[in-house]
């Protein structure tokens, strides 16, 4: 039986032209306070434990978390954290496209040539306090990648290195990847889109993300139609009970 009802048509744009900053380009319009709304959530969902790194993934693809991270990740930054949002999403990526960067080297080479120093493969951007590391090549072994060992090592230095961390992991039931990074990151974040994603994606996605003993700190609602005239209408948060 398929676990959804229609096909739904996969949204290659943000790949090839990045995704819509709107943290930085409208900075006082009514979405930006609802990323800084979500960062504020983030912040104080926990009062005993200070994230150092988080990660956005959703149920299935075209669902806006890239979108998400890039904006959360801004709207940390300019909070005066030094944040690094790292493109894990070695099959579908768009931060390079998002920044501008071309050709550019990132977590592939890093993962799969150990004479590749980290600082290869992080990038400044034009919003202060604000890094990224691209997904570089797409390789043929994704999830080998991100469950090495080389892998947990550069996690553990990012975090040492910097004041938060932020991975735009693939969909949670395309493939294993997101299990993978979520069982070791401080908190993981679902983005569900309305009117695209099926209910029982999702309930299996959080299934999948407890099955590894994720921390899920909330979940965010996108592209509710509301009565604001933003992308991010609505956002749902809630602590994992």
């Amino acid at each position: 039986m398929s676990l959804f009802k229609k096909k739904k048509k996969l949204d290659t744009n943000s790949m090839e032209k990045g995704v819509y900053l709107v943290t930085v380009a409208k900075p006082t319009s009514v979405d930006t306070e609802q990323f800084n709304t979500i960062r504020t959530n983030i912040t104080f969902s926990s009062a005993d434990t200070e994230y150092k790194s988080l990660m956005i993934t959703s149920s299935i693809a075209s669902e806006g978390k890239s979108t998400t991270a890039a904006n959360i990740a801004a709207s940390f930054a300019k909070q005066g954290l030094s944040t690094l949002l790292v493109d894990a999403d070695l099959r579908r990526p768009t931060i390079a496209s998002t920044f501008g960067i071309a050709d550019p080297r990132g977590l592939t080479n890093f993962l799969t040539d150990r004479d590749f120093d980290i600082n290869d493969v992080i990038y400044e951007t034009t919003v202060d306090n604000l890094f990224v590391i691209p997904a570089g090549p797409i390789p043929p072994n994704p999830s080998e990648l991100m469950g090495s060992r080389r892998m947990d090592k550069l996690r553990e230095a990012l975090e040492e290195k910097l004041d938060l961390v932020i991975y735009d992991a693939p969909p949670v039931l395309s493939v294993t990847d997101a299990q993978l990074l979520s069982a070791k990151v401080d908190g993981t974040i679902l983005i569900v889109r309305q009117g695209f994603a099926e209910k029982e994606g999702v309930r299996q996605a959080v299934d999948l993300l407890k099955h590894v003993n994720a921390h899920i700190i909330g979940a965010v609602l996108n592209d509710v139609d509301a009565s604001t005239d933003g992308y991010y209408g609505y956002y749902g948060y809630g602590k994992e009970k």
